[in-house]
């Protein structure tokens, strides 16, 4: 049954996964490309993966996750993006949903907030540490971000 001012597409796993999560542990939210089961298979932490995948909006995602998740404030870029390809640099692809990324994490903020290019394997890499992996089934390209958590200060 859902609850009064949560995001229908914040499900009790992922509700569960925000809350076990402690300060400076990581979740990826992740576009239908990204190959979240093999990452998860292949951590060595115990990565939980969790499928969204009625969810086609990963801005959604982003900004219901963001209501509640606070990003770490003692490292200079706490959201890292999976970067584009040499070839897609090199055909100077623009990445929409990026620019929707840095409007959310502004607004929820109140400030701007740095993120970090990662190299595509080098993210895969990132993601197998981080302590959950949503899934969505959002086909932008390059929707992939992984935020740090940082604390609550009330």
């Amino acid at each position: 049954m859902p609850l009064k001012g949560i995001p229908k597409v914040l499900t009790p796993e992922i509700l569960h996964a925000l809350s076990s999560m402690g300060h400076g542990d990581e979740i990826v939210l992740a576009d239908a490309h990204f190959p979240a089961s093999s990452v998860a298979r292949s951590s060595t932490c115990g990565t939980l993966e969790i499928r969204a995948d009625g969810c086609d909006s990963l801005p959604y995602l982003l900004e219901s996750i963001l209501k509640f998740f606070p990003l770490e404030e003692c490292i200079e870029e706490p959201v890292f993006l999976m970067d584009r390809s040499d070839l897609d640099k090199a055909n100077n692809l623009q990445v929409k949903i990026w620019k929707e990324f840095d409007k959310i994490l502004e607004l929820s903020q109140g400030k701007k907030i740095k993120t970090k290019n990662v190299e595509r394997f080098e993210f895969y890499e990132q993601a197998k540490k981080a302590y959950v992996i949503i899934q969505t089934g959002d086909t932008a390209q390059y929707g992939n971000i992984i935020l740090k958590k940082g604390l609550v200060m009330d």
